[in-house]
């Protein structure tokens, strides 16, 4: 399991904790966080594998740490966010949909999202959009960061995105490889009167989306697609 963290220090603890009952690998990325998430990390030393940025560089790029770290060892990864608002327990829902010979990407849907920020709602529904205009699958939570990645495949997608818009480019560039992509339906934890730690922001990551999709879009006009192949 991979677990993307950046200033996560009051929620990362519980995440971890939970996670470790599915009894499987655990990195922890944390990416340059300043707040002290690497402290609240410490005490689960050396039940999990702690690797950190020395600045933040951008949750695709931790996940793409993570990967590199997962595959000396494993064939895929489970990806989580570190904000709390998963329930790890339901991992085991999305490695029964991980169908060895398919090697698909599963997509955890988060149901519930009525209860999410406007801007989340508004953030999903728009990427879901131009995922399909891009030549990405046709799904219901392009944003969701509860994923079963399988990982020679998706290490060699040349995903270029670094930031929030890696998890989006990778289900664009897994259609065009023949990745299938598969949802599986999960819970999602945004309780009423809680801070929420949120590092999306609306306009900059809007005008990141923008030349992500910019991008796909035109690759895709220009029949610019990838090597076929699965990558293994």
């Amino acid at each position: 399991m991979v677990i993307p963290a950046y200033n996560h220090a009051s929620r990362v603890s519980g995440v971890v904790q939970q996670s470790l009952q599915l009894d499987m690998p655990i990195i922890v990325v944390d990416d340059g966080s300043t707040d002290g998430t690497v402290d609240m990390l410490q005490p689960f030393l050396p039940d999990i594998k702690l690797i950190s940025h020395r600045v933040n560089r951008g949750k695709g790029a931790a996940l793409v740490t993570g990967f590199k770290e997962a595959r000396k060892a494993a064939d895929w990864a489970v990806t989580l966010d570190a904000d709390g608002q998963h329930h790890p327990r339901e991992a085991r829902q999305l490695m029964e949909a991980a169908a060895p010979s398919l090697r698909p990407v599963v997509v955890g849907v988060r149901r519930g999202m009525f209860r999410a920020p406007w801007t989340s709602r508004l953030g999903r529904e728009f990427s879901n959009f131009w995922v399909r205009r891009a030549g990405g699958p046709s799904i219901a939570d392009s944003q969701s960061g509860f994923r079963i990645y399988p990982l020679p495949e998706t290490l060699n997608l040349d995903v270029r995105a670094r930031r929030f818009q890696y998890e989006i480019e990778v289900l664009v560039k897994a259609r065009w490889r023949g990745i299938p992509v598969v949802e599986v339906p999960v819970g999602v934890t945004y309780q009423a009167g809680r801070e929420r730690i949120s590092h999306f922001h609306p306009f900059f990551d809007f005008l990141r989306n923008f030349g992500t999709f910019s991008r796909l879009i035109t690759q895709r006009i220009l029949g610019c697609r990838i090597p076929q192949g699965n990558g293994r």
